[in-house]
């Protein structure tokens, strides 16, 4: 059900004030902070925590070798953090008509909702 004249006014008056009070927040609140995660990025990160955790660590302990466990800790670490990574989220099937970047959440919205509802149809 759309919004009346009187709730746009009233949320892009929101929209507005929040950029003005806290513009790093509304930020990222926005399209960018939609980007989902990769694919690649999770699977490499998974089996780096496993490298990490089952050769290195375990095997550090194994051999009452502390310098291979600790770098066995480090790569699980580092594998958690790229694995946490946000990729850019690539769009599949045609490029879809472009919201003005200026346009508020509603026409975002908006538009999100009519491409959802014409890759069901």
């Amino acid at each position: 059900m759309p919004l009346s004249e009187h709730e746009q006014k009233m949320l892009e008056q929101l929209e507005k004030q929040l950029h003005e009070e806290d513009p790093k927040f509304a930020d990222s609140m926005g399209a960018d902070a939609l980007r989902r995660f990769s694919t690649r990025h999770i699977v490499l990160g998974v089996l780096g925590v496993i490298v990490g955790l089952m050769v290195l660590l375990l095997g550090g302990v194994q051999f009452s070798n502390v310098f291979v466990g600790v770098i066995g800790f480090l790569i699980m670490g580092a594998s958690v953090y790229y694995g946490t990574l946000r990729g850019a989220g690539r769009m599949r099937g045609p490029r879809k008509a472009a919201v003005a970047p200026k346009a508020g959440f509603l026409a975002r919205l908006e538009a999100r909702w009519d491409e959802r509802r014409r890759d069901q149809g």
